[in-house]
C-alpha cells in the first residue's frame, strides 16, 4: 500500500484507491497512516471524529467505520498480495487500532528522512547535498497536508506539525542555496514567501541577504523597513537583535555578508 498525506489524502493498493468517500472514515485512515505502527487509542479516534460531543453510539459507529476500511482493503486484494487478511493489516489492539507499518509506504516518512539527511549535511558544511536532499523532500508535497480531509482536534495538531516541518525544511534549503551562491535565483521565491508571511524574520533575513549579494543593497534595506513596519503595526515590537545586526551590516557594506571565498572555492573544485 502507498499512502500520501502531504496534500490530498492518497491510499492505493494494487493500483486501486482505498480512500473512503465519507469524511469520518477518511479521518480515521489519515490518523492511522500518520501514526503507522502505533496503536491509536479508541478515545483518540473518538476525540478526532466528534470532539467534545461524543454520541452514545460512538463505539458502534467507530467499529462500523473500521469494518468499512477493512472492506476496502479486501476489495483491493490485500489477502492475495501478502496472504494476510484485512484484520491483520488494520489490526484491533488493546484499546485501539493499528496499521501494520510493514504493509505500506508513507510520503511523510520519506519526507522526514530526506529532511534529516539535508539538515545533517547542511550542518556538516555540505550545502550542495543539503539543497538536493531538502529539494527532494519538498517536492513530495502536493499541496496543504490532508487538504481534502475534514480534520478534527487530533488531526489538526498533526497537520500543524507537518506544516512546521515543511517550513523548517524550506528555510534550510534556502540557507543552503544562499551558501551555494544562488542568491539571484531565489530572490523571486523569497519575495513571494515574505509577502505571504510578512512577520517571518528568518525569511526576511534571507531575502535581505540575497538582495545584498545580488548587488541591490537599497532593496535589502527596503525589505528590513517593510519587516519593521509590519512588526510594529501587528505586534508593537522592533525586529530582533539578529535582524538589526544584519541591517547595520548592510548599511556598513560589511564584506562578511558575501559568500565566503573558501566556500566558493570548494564549490568550484
Amino acid at each position: 500500500m502507498e499512502f500520501g498525506v502531504l496534500g490530498p489524502l492518497e491510499a492505493r493498493m494494487n493500483g486501486m484507491s482505498i480512500v473512503p468517500t465519507a469524511g469520518k472514515p477518511r479521518q480515521i485512515l489519515s490518523l492511522l497512516a500518520i501514526r503507522a505502527g502505533r496503536v491509536v487509542q479508541v478515545e483518540t479516534l473518538m476525540a478526532e471524529l466528534w470532539g467534545n460531543a461524543i454520541p452514545r453510539s460512538a463505539a458502534t459507529t467507530l467499529q462500523t467505520y473500521i469494518l468499512q476500511l477493512r472492506r476496502k482493503l479486501t476489495q483491493a486484494g490485500v489477502q492475495q498480495q501478502n496472504g494476510r487478511s484485512a484484520k491483520d493489516v488494520l489490526a484491533t489492539c488493546y484499546g485501539g487500532y493499528r496499521l501494520a507499518p510493514e504493509e505500506f509506504s508513507l510520503d511523510l516518512l520519506k519526507f522526514q528522512q530526506l529532511v534529516r539527511v539535508g539538515g545533517r549535511t547542511l550542518a556538516d558544511n555540505d550545502p550542495r547535498t543539503a539543497s538536493e536532499q531538502l529539494g527532494r523532500a519538498l517536492e513530495l508535497w502536493r499541496g496543504p497536508a490532508l487538504t481534502d480531509v475534514p480534520v478534527g482536534e487530533v488531526l489538526s495538531t498533526e497537520v500543524i506539525g507537518m506544516q512546521e516541518e515543511r517550513d523548517w525544511a524550506l528555510e534550510m534549503r534556502l540557507e543552503a542555496d544562499l551558501s551555494l551562491g544562488r542568491h539571484a535565483e531565489i530572490i523571486g521565491e523569497l519575495r513571494m514567501l515574505v509577502s505571504q508571511q510578512p512577520l517571518h524574520e528568518t525569511l526576511s533575513a534571507q531575502l535581505m541577504t540575497a538582495l545584498y549579494r545580488a548587488g541591490h543593497p537599497w532593496r535589502a534595506l527596503d525589505a528590513f523597513q517593510a519587516l519593521r513596519h509590519a512588526l510594529i503595526k501587528e505586534l508593537g515590537v522592533e525586529p530582533s537583535p539578529r535582524l538589526q545586526r544584519l541591517h547595520q551590516a548592510i548599511l556598513a557594506n560589511d564584506s562578511g555578508l558575501q559568500v565566503p571565498s573558501s566556500t566558493l572555492h570548494a564549490l568550484s573544485a
